[in-house]
């Protein structure tokens, strides 16, 4: 439903990427190409149940001057939008998130663009809480009263945000992102909701990036949404035949690779089922959601 990319090292300006890989965000915007929902009747008409445009809106959020974070969000197309390039192109930061968002039938307000900021964490999401509508007064009623006031839109994924920090985010995030999925689950089955869940999440307090790949247990041919990170010494193809690399020791989180032709040797797919913890210069652990 959406694309994301979350990256974690030394400081950077943000174009180098967000704008200036030759599959960058931008590009995934106007054409993704690991977006399949094979169960949504409006990605039928492309081959292979392929929905490669993500043009509801976009965001960026960073960790900024003393590790304060800095949002910006908009709702129209981020292919078309001269302010984000420029944006990109003056900041630097050493963690930062970026969402694309595709939200077919859904409300598009400035509210619901991703990322989400909160407390000092930022958090992204590609997916949905499948029937979502019978689910939503009783999961929005689980945030905790002194976080409710600050749930300003109406989507499942703000919801799941407000639930992992009232869970515990900041102290346990892998417990916390564990705890929400459990209890959307649990909320599923109370209801009898066929419709699955399915989530690609990053959650993120500017010293650590904590993703999670998820789909119901009951999703049938739906698969999880997709989820790579980059491995080793990275570098980036942002013209044809030239590469530039990353700071070592750079962590990258993405939806689909940032390069129009890549290979497994450099960008492994993150497991369904797994919560993975990034940290500068360590190697990632992974967990499973149990």
């Amino acid at each position: 439903m959406c694309r994301w990319i979350a990256y974690l090292g030394s400081p950077l300006p943000i174009e180098d990427v967000l704008t200036r890989p030759d599959h960058s965000l931008i590009d995934q915007s106007l054409l993704a190409r690991e977006l399949y929902l094979p169960g949504m009747a409006m990605a039928s008409q492309f081959r292979g149940h392929a929905f490669p445009t993500n043009g509801d809106g976009f965001g960026v959020a960073w960790s900024g001057r003393g590790g304060a974070l800095g949002q910006y969000r908009q709702t129209t197309p981020a292919w078309d939008s001269e302010n984000l390039r420029s944006l990109a192109a003056h900041i630097e930061s050493g963690c930062f998130l970026a969402h694309v968002r595709a939200a077919p039938g859904g409300t598009i307000s400035e509210q619901n663009a991703h990322p989400f900021v909160h407390d000092g964490w930022m958090f992204q999401h590609n997916g949905e809480i499948g029937g979502f509508g019978p689910l939503k007064r009783e999961l929005t009623m689980d945030v905790a009263p002194e976080l409710y006031p600050f749930v300003r839109g109406t989507t499942d994924s703000e919801v799941c945000f407000f639930l992992a920090l009232t869970y515990g985010l900041a102290d346990d995030p892998v417990g916390a992102l564990t705890r929400m999925v459990q209890r959307v689950e649990e909320a599923r089955r109370a209801h009898g909701v066929a419709e699955a869940f399915r989530a690609a999440m990053c959650a993120s307090d500017g010293d650590r990036l904590v993703v999670l790949r998820w789909a119901s247990p009951d999703a049938g041919e739906m698969p999880a949404p997709s989820l790579f990170h980059s491995i080793g010494p990275e570098t980036l193809h942002v013209a044809e035949g030239r590469v530039e690399p990353l700071p070592a020791g750079a962590q990258l989180v993405v939806s689909e690779p940032l390069e129009l032709h890549w290979s497994r040797r450099r960008w492994e797919e993150i497991p369904a089922g797994t919560i993975a913890s990034f940290a500068r210069d360590e190697a990632a652990v992974f967990t499973p959601i149990i």
